[in-house]
């Protein structure tokens, strides 16, 4: 219920860091979560027959503009103002992910019934943009939150493990915030994903053994459990390879240390080193040799999100250099009034919306269990390059001062490299 409260407290427009309910507001959800369902079922039917597909924020059904001002205004006041310092610090942003967990973001696409929001793949889309653009940061901890990890466990664990592993990962009161991460990486393969090396191997009762270090893992410090996929049986190679729900505080698991990164330093991105583990035999998520396939499907799913905070970073980026250009003046007038500006603006803004439009077509078929492979590689690989473009040519309007860590461009900037590497580069995304 209390998921459901906070979400029509902030679906009226009654936004406030301190989110307070009472019962009457119950009823009140179940009439939106009613109305949602219909209009989501109308708009599920014009986009199969061709006759619906949005491309603009005013073409949105009620709900998704409602998720896109409450993100957009989370991001104002609460992260944009803030990014930097934490970006500095290289500081966790404890209380923006608490908030988003009372937004009922951080189980956005969970079901009800396992505490989350049920929202569809395209107000994923929307959020994650405008989470991004106050914090690239915060966009890739809620990111791998739900992409990654939230989003495996729930479609292939069975209804124990989604009571154990989704349930109090989708929402948590303050104070006891539960994070998951992903586990695919390792120090000899990336991209090559079926080259795990990794292992599982069966115990005598029934368990399994697990050994092996994965690289690069985005909320590693912060996590209480991981999805990791390690070969199970090497001769079947790829088919080999089963997924497993690990909790963080195992015997024989330790951490490497954290990631000294070019951006996105907010977040935690660390080793997980496992030596000799013990697993229950109810550790295994799906069936023995499916972890291949349950990768890929998530990472179809990943890419999604980080398109979405690709184009945070885009649109954060555009904010700046506009902004800039009005105020700073040059020749007698304000530099947006040189036509080489205006060129670079302008191509800023096709990209990103090009972009914007291939992730919300992957998003939209996702919604409407179409296959999506293809369009979420596709919107992947145009916004993590428009990112690049758009905060490239932002430290080039603003010259010096984006070259400074007194304006936010150079941030923009080091973010939006990351989104060219992870979750499939853009080399072998295709």
């Amino acid at each position: 219920q209390k998921t459901n409260a906070v979400w029509v407290v902030h679906f009226i427009g009654l936004y406030s860091s301190q989110i307070t309910t009472s019962l009457a507001t119950v009823s009140t959800i179940m009439s939106l979560r009613l109305a949602s369902r219909r209009l989501l079922a109308a708009k599920q039917s014009l986009f199969k027959s061709g006759a619906c597909a949005y491309t603009t924020h005013s073409q949105l059904p009620e709900e998704h503009k409602m998720v896109y001002d409450m993100c957009r205004k989370f991001a104002d006041e609460e992260l944009a103002p803030n990014a930097g310092e934490w970006d500095k610090k290289h500081q966790f942003p404890q209380q923006a992910i608490e908030q988003l967990a009372e937004l009922g973001l951080m189980g956005i696409n969970v079901s009800e019934e396992y505490n989350g929001s049920n929202l569809d793949a395209m107000s994923y889309a929307i959020a994650m943009e405008e989470i991004s653009r106050g914090c690239a940061s915060v966009g890739v901890i809620m990111s791998a939150h739900n992409s990654l990890y939230l989003y495996p466990c729930e479609t292939f664990g069975t209804p124990e493990q989604k009571e154990q592993w989704v349930a109090p990962y989708a929402h948590w009161a303050p104070g006891e915030m539960k994070l998951g991460c992903f586990g695919l990486s390792e120090p000899g393969n990336g991209s090559d994903a079926g080259a795990a090396s990794t292992t599982a191997k069966k115990d005598s009762d029934g368990g399994w053994i697990l050994n092996g270090t994965k690289m690069w893992i985005t909320n590693a410090h912060e996590a209480s459990a991981a999805v990791v996929f390690a070969t199970t049986d090497k001769s079947l190679k790829h088919k080999g390879i089963s997924a497993f729900i690990v909790p963080t505080d195992i015997e024989g698991f330790s951490l490497g240390a954290k990631e000294d990164k070019l951006g996105i330093c907010a977040s935690s991105t660390s080793n997980l080193i496992y030596e000799n583990v013990k697993l229950p035999a109810d550790a295994l998520l799906g069936q023995e040799g499916q972890g291949f396939k349950i990768a890929m499907q998530t990472l179809d799913g990943g890419r999604i999100g980080v398109a979405g905070q690709a184009l945070g970073i885009a649109s954060a980026s555009i904010d700046v250099a506009a902004k800039y250009a009005l105020e700073r003046h040059a020749f007698g007038k304000p530099i947006a009034e040189l036509q080489s500006i205006q060129n670079k603006l302008s191509a800023m803004v096709v990209a990103r919306d090009a972009a914007r439009l291939l992730t919300w077509r992957a998003a939209q078929l996702k919604d409407n269990k179409e296959k999506y492979t293809r369009e979420a590689a596709m919107a992947k690989l145009a916004a993590s390059e428009a990112a690049t473009m758009c905060s490239h040519q932002a430290i080039q309007i603003l010259g010096g001062m984006g070259y400074v860590k007194e304006m936010p461009a150079e941030r923009h900037y080091r973010d939006a490299r990351i989104t060219e590497i992870y979750e499939g580069t853009s080399d072998p995304v295709f």
